[in-house]
């Protein structure tokens, strides 16, 4: 019994995976994806789904088997011992510096266009978005997975309405034959659209939170990543037919000018509101994943406030340390003017060495056909590693410095 209450179904379940893996993803990386492959990225999106299948399936029977607000560290206990598990824990902590401020400054960005807010007004928005972040935390995950099937219910009504209105029919979508693709700008696509499933590190924490975590986690997750791969398509070939890419445009307008030529400028407030939700769900679910692993970390400390819960049997306190230290960086990153650009592609190789941990775990704790699905993602996860090239060393020198400042603890099974 983890101690948080289980009251997650589904429909929840689906609206926080989809939304986590969306975020800001669903307004830039289409455009990207179609500048570096044109056409050859409609077959990109299925490609990629094909490729993190293995990767999904080991998480989802991960979760289903143990589940655990820990997460990934948790299923590295059960392989590794604490030691490791503890590393991975505070390599995953390790990403709030950097990654939660970088998506709180995206997020404000849209009350930009909806307000021409600058500088001091973006910083007040992003404390504000923090503290919408408390409440939704201190009612409970049933109320942020509401919120946040919600928003990709909007997400979907947004495509939905643009495809619609753009006349698009499926007999005219420009797939180019297989024989045809290209090698090179298929890889180079894979590359910036993988950042778009990062997330399911963060769903794993949510696992002990369902009703009947054996059933509805597993569905909840592949549901969840299949319907946020078919948004991802859905936007590329809207960006493909009005030509909303190139060189000299923002990634991030693409989504906002398809708007604007079909309903005109009156409704890029619409954009601008969808935007700024989606990018709120995605900061709400690592800030509430975050939370979780503080509290389970500190369970070795019961005497610890943090690892006390709410009367509604919510890790309050975990979260309250993990938004002072966001909000606290985000203050540091504001006055010094720091570029976030090259930290957030080193966090991304914290990421992806996170997901090889899971995926090392999964080669021990499962068996038959999982085991073997685990190991693909092994090398998945390593050829990741290598596309990021020498930024990846990065991860690799935080995971030797982490292991060795924790104590040398005998391994617990």
């Amino acid at each position: 019994m983890s101690g948080l209450k289980q009251e997650l179904g589904l429909a929840q379940g689906v609206g926080l995976l989809s939304t986590s893996l969306l975020g800001t993803g669903v307004f830039a990386v289409p455009a990207l994806a179609a500048l570096v492959a044109g056409d050859d990225s409609l077959w990109a999106w299925p490609a990629l789904i094909v490729l993190v299948f293995p990767i999904a399936i080991v998480f989802a029977t991960l979760g289903r088997h143990f589940p655990s607000a820990g997460g990934v560290a948790h299923f590295v206990s059960l392989a590794f011992g604490r030691r490791l598990a503890s590393v991975t824990g505070w390599l995953f902590l390790s990403v709030i510096p950097v990654g939660l401020p970088a998506a709180l400054h995206i997020a404000a960005g849209f009350t930009q266009a909806l307000f021409g807010w600058h500088d001091g007004q973006l910083l007040l928005a992003q404390l504000g978005t923090l503290a919408i972040v408390w409440w939704l935390g201190s009612r409970g995950a049933s109320t942020s997975a509401n919120l946040q099937t919600l928003v990709a219910i909007l997400i979907v009504a947004l495509i939905v309405a643009l495809w619609w209105a753009g006349d698009i029919t499926f007999s005219a979508i420009p797939f180019p034959p297989l024989a045809n693709v290209g090698a090179g700008p298929l890889f180079a696509a894979l590359a910036v659209m993988f950042w778009c499933f990062v997330g399911l590190e963060a769903f794993a924490h949510m696992a002990a939170e369902f009703k009947q975590p054996e059933r509805d986690f597993p569905r909840a997750l592949m549901i969840g990543l299949l319907l946020a791969g078919l948004v991802y398509w859905a936007c590329t070939v809207l960006v493909l037919h009005f030509h909303a890419f190139g060189a000299d445009k923002a990634a991030a307008a693409s989504l906002p000018d398809i708007v604007v030529t079909l309903f005109g400028v009156k409704a890029l407030w619409a954009a601008s509101v969808v935007g700024y939700l989606a990018c709120f769900a995605s900061l709400n679910i690592y800030i509430q994943s975050f939370a979780r692993l503080v509290w389970t970390q500190a369970q070795a400390r019961p005497a610890s406030r943090l690892a006390a819960l709410s009367a509604r049997r919510q890790p309050v306190n975990a979260l309250n340390a993990v938004l002072v230290c966001c909000a606290l960086s985000t203050l540091g990153i504001y006055l010094l003017n720091i570029n976030l650009e090259v930290l957030i592609v080193y966090a991304n190789g914290i990421f992806v060495m996170i997901y090889l941990l899971c995926m090392l775990a999964g080669c021990r704790l499962l068996a038959g056909r999982y085991r073997l699905l685990a190991a693909a993602g092994s090398l998945l996860c390593l050829l990741l590693l290598v596309m990021i090239g020498w930024k990846s060393l990065y991860a690799v020198i935080m995971l030797a410095a982490l292991w060795l400042l924790q104590p040398g603890r005998r391994a617990i099974r």
